[in-house]
């Protein structure tokens, strides 16, 4: 018998003012067995920093030629294709072929993934875009995590402030360099 996924309701109040989005955010995540809770905390902030018109999350490991999450345009088109984690080569470099843009956030440390690109063909390497968000801020957040969940995420000069309920948990989205 398959393991069906676990839905997670996230209520989160997002203030990025390094963008200027300022939204109420009410998001339904299915959580698949396999998924760890790093990855999916990961993915859900990926969503919120990345949060523009025609975001959405994919179908997830049932469908794995799609994007983590994606931001479409009208016609359906992927203009940003973002992942989560340290995917490889070969899905970084469909990925730089189908979006404009390519983001991935990463729960690990990059530098086995960066060591094992560096003999790899990746269409557009040097436009990929590569984050990292800071470990202390992941494990506050999943040690809170809940199947029903409701924070507010500040961003300011990519500094990242999160408050769950009475807890305040502070950290950082760094860019990396993909040093290839």
């Amino acid at each position: 018998m398959a393991l069906t996924s676990t839905m997670y309701n996230f209520d989160i109040d997002l203030a990025d003012s390094d963008r200027g989005v300022y939204e109420h955010l009410e998001l339904r995540v299915p959580r698949h067995p396999s998924e760890s809770e790093d990855y999916l905390v990961t993915r859900v902030l990926a969503y919120c920093l990345e949060y523009t018109d025609g975001i959405s999350f994919s179908k997830g490991i049932s469908d794995p030629d799609e994007p983590t999450v994606a931001v479409r345009d009208l016609t359906g088109r992927i203009r940003v294709w973002i992942e989560v984690g340290t995917p490889d080569a070969g899905r970084v470099h469909k990925a730089g072929k189908a979006a404009d843009r390519v983001a991935i956030y990463t729960h690990k440390d990059p530098a086995q993934m960066l060591r094992l690109w560096a003999n790899e063909r990746i269409h557009r390497i040097d436009a990929l875009e590569l984050y990292r968000i800071d470990r202390k801020l992941l494990d506050g957040m999943t040690t809170a995590l809940d199947r029903r969940m409701a924070f507010s995420l500040s961003v300011n000069e990519r500094d990242l402030y999160v408050a769950i309920g009475d807890q305040i948990l502070e950290g950082r989205v760094e860019r990396l360099p993909t040093g290839i």
